[in-house]
Parts: structure tokens; sequence; C-alpha cells
């Protein structure tokens, strides 16, 4: 399927910045309210989904959308998409409300189970990353900069990345069988992004996330050289009856937590 990665990337800039514009409103950034599981929705939230739904329907009106702000389709009808975007308007909602910049446009198409593009877009500083079978993987910085994305695959001393919102204990003990030396908290897909650009080597996510979450920053790890999988080594697929994910496990090489035992 041949798309214009270029008008695409130009969705993901626009829902930043639509995104910018209620984030330093001091009225609009404050209001927050909270959804049924209890996590929080923002104007910011609303107003991106809504742009970019409403782009890549006109874009692509043959491919359907899954979003985090959308109301959801149901299994039976959703099963045999063999191609669907999947978009989270606001990566690290959490982060935008504390206000650390360390959030998130994410945007993947994906293709029977299989993430094949990722955008992930860092509006507080106009930094894009995005992969595609076709180009492979590019960071794109604030002065328009752009360079190949490459997983680290040579260092013996790893740096680990972890969620900064969301941690478990149990990622504690997992890294500990691997040679960490260091550790970087930080929110939202940018986890991803670090594997990607070879300045971390491996993640593990007890905690559960939802497609939405994962899809992009996957495509952007596996399609610049670096693997995702389940703990038990096995793929790592979306379009699932339930949409939440398990556990994971993602590295600049390939590793599971059977390694070192």
């Amino acid at each position: 399927m041949e798309l214009d990665i270029d008008k695409l990337l130009e969705i993901a800039r626009d829902a930043g910045k639509v995104v910018l514009d209620i984030y330093y409103d001091a009225e609009k950034s404050e209001e927050v309210e909270y959804k049924a599981d209890h996590s929080p929705l923002t104007l910011a939230d609303q107003a991106s989904n809504n742009l970019i739904v409403a782009r890549l329907e006109v874009l692509t009106p043959d491919i359907p959308v899954m979003s985090e702000e959308e109301l959801h389709v149901s299994y039976e009808e959703r099963k045999n998409w063999e191609y669907f975007w999947c978009v989270d308007p606001l990566d690290g909602t959490k982060e935008f409300i504390n206000r650390n910049g360390e959030f998130t446009i994410n945007i993947a198409l994906i293709h029977n189970r299989v993430p094949v593009l990722g955008i992930i877009y860092i509006p507080v500083t106009d930094t894009m990353y995005y992969a595609n079978q076709e180009t492979g993987g590019w960071k794109i910085d604030s002065n328009g900069v752009k360079t190949a994305l490459k997983v680290d695959k040579n260092s013996t001393d790893w740096i680990s990345v972890g969620s900064r919102s969301h941690a478990a204990p149990e990622e504690t003990e997992v890294l500990a069988r691997y040679p960490v030396v260091k550790k970087i908290a930080i929110g939202s897909s940018l986890k991803f992004c670090l594997l990607a650009e070879g300045l971390a080597h491996i993640y593990f996510r007890q905690n559960p996330t939802m497609e939405w979450d994962t899809a992009a920053g996957q495509a952007i790890l596996t399609l610049s050289g670096g693997q995702m999988t389940t703990l038990n080594g096995e793929p790592f697929l979306y379009n699932k009856v339930s949409l939440v994910n398990g556990s994971f496990i993602c590295g600049a090489q390939y590793v599971t937590l059977h390694d070192g035992e």
C-alpha cells in the first residue's frame, strides 16, 4: 500500500499544534475529566483526536481508524480488518497534566495485526520520529535535520528505559538479569524512540497498556532494527479480542525473560 508519508507527518504536526494551544492556555490546560477507568481526559486529547480522525478519513477513506478517544467497534466488526489506523491522540496525558513535556502524538498503521508504519511526534520539542517498511526509521529535529534511526546492538553496557508514571516492582527484578548500568524513567512512547535511536537498549513493561499506546512505537523500533515480543518471545500482535496488551519486552536485540536463566 502506497501512502504519502509527508501528509501523514503533517497530520501529526497539526495535531501537535492544537495540543500545544491548549497546553499553553492556563485555563484550558486545567480542564480534566476522568473516564470510567479513572484515566484522565483533557481538552487536548479530544481536540487532537478530532483532527487526526477527520484527516485520516479524508486521506485514506478505505482504512478504518481505531483511536483511544473513539467509540470502539466490536471485535466481530473489526476482526477481519486487513489494515487499520491505531491512534493515540495524546499519549502521556499524565505527563501533559504534570507539565513535563513528555507527551506525544502516536499514529500507526496495522497490517494483518502487525504495525508496519509508525509516527511519534513530540509537540513541545517539535521532534518527529517515524518509520515504514519502505524507508526504515527516521528522526526529524526542530531544525528539520533528518537522521536515520538505528538501534545499538553493540553495547555491552545497557541503558534501560521505563515508565515515569506506571512503573512496576517486577521490572527491577527482570532488568537485573541483563547488563544494565543505567536506568531512565520517561513518559509516553518516548521509551521506544530512545531504543530506536540507539540511546537505550531494553524496555520491559509489566503493567498493562492498550494497543494504541504501543503500536507506533513498535513500528518505529522494529523498523529501526529492534525487537518487541511477549515475555515468552512470541510476536506482539494487534487487533486482539481485548485491546488490553499483556506484558512485553523490547530490545535493541532479541531478549526474553528466559535469557540468562
